[in-house]
């Protein structure tokens, strides 16, 4: 972990700006352990972590020790309501791209302490969630803003584009979360 703590400390050195710091193994193959996260909340510049790490033991360790400065967000949509009632600060989110507005009432619903509306809102945007990882992100949210009428079709290498198999629970997930979907014209 020394090697991450060099690191980031010499991006927040070099930033001039405050740093949040990106945990998420599922890219990197490496998991920032609560202890680096937390040394490394005490350099000059580093102001909060977006963790993905997927382990609430882990999260909740950061929130308990970290400094007043240092702001601790999901990089997990599906957990963030947990994350915010364990006394996170909120969500740096892949949903918010196509319901921005219902995920931020989830989450100011969540900081607010109002459980029943921060849970329908979680509940009923989970599918989603769960959709927008069936392939490698950001291939879902690229296909949903597609369809939604957002963005013209295609993505660049070395992605591609979604399967064809993987559109119908997409598409299901769009219309559950209350999502108006643009008829594709045909060819």
């Amino acid at each position: 972990m020394e090697g991450l703590f060099r690191h980031f400390g010499a991006v927040a050195d070099a930033a001039g700006k405050p740093v949040i710091l990106y945990n998420v193994p599922g890219r990197t193959s490496v998991n920032m352990d609560a202890a680096t996260t937390l040394g490394l909340a005490a350099v000059a510049g580093i102001a909060g972590v977006k963790e993905a790490s997927g382990n609430l033991g882990q999260i909740m360790e950061i929130i308990r020790g970290r400094p007043d400065h240092f702001s601790v967000l999901s990089g997990d949509d599906a957990v963030a309501l947990a994350v915010v009632a364990m006394g996170g600060d909120g969500l740096v989110s892949v949903a918010s791209n196509e319901v921005p507005g219902p995920m931020a009432q989830l989450v100011d619903a969540a900081l607010k302490a109002d459980l029943k509306a921060a849970r329908a809102i979680h509940y009923r945007l989970l599918p989603l969630m769960n959709a927008n990882f069936i392939e490698s992100n950001p291939i879902p949210v690229k296909a949903a803003l597609h369809a939604m009428g957002k963005i013209d079709a295609g993505i660049r290498l070395p992605l591609v584009p979604l399967s064809e198999s993987k559109r119908p629970a997409l598409l299901a997930a769009l219309r559950e979360a209350g999502i108006a979907l643009t008829p594709v014209p045909s060819s």
